[in-house]
């Protein structure tokens, strides 16, 4: 298992039963150095999902004082190739460490 960190949509149960097939388990953590600004989805799909216009992006802002609250799940390999697929193109998946001191892996803006 991995450590997936969702801010926004993917922490939606209707998005991760028709993402994953399941609600996933996770506990609150949070991410420094980061802000939150939002970008417009125009992907069908990933509208039906989310039921949501705009979702929520990271950018790094390298400010220690910045931080972003959101829950960090536990997910397998297969399921990161799952959200990979639902996050649109302006997002790319990279790993970091969480205040937590856990490891895993973030969607920020490209």
């Amino acid at each position: 298992m991995v450590h997936l960190f969702s801010y926004g949509t993917l922490q939606k149960e209707q998005v991760q039963l028709e993402t994953f097939g399941r609600l996933l388990e996770g506990e609150k953590d949070i991410l420094t150095g980061y802000t939150m600004k939002m970008v417009e989805i125009t992907d069908p799909e990933v509208l039906r999902k989310s039921n949501q216009k705009y979702h929520p992006i990271l950018e790094l802002s390298g400010d220690s004082s910045d931080e972003v609250e959101g829950m960090l799940f536990e997910v397998t390999e297969e399921e990161i190739l799952r959200a990979d697929e639902y996050e649109v193109d302006d997002y790319k998946r990279i790993e970091t460490v969480f205040k937590s001191g856990k490891k895993g892996f973030i969607y920020v803006a490209k």
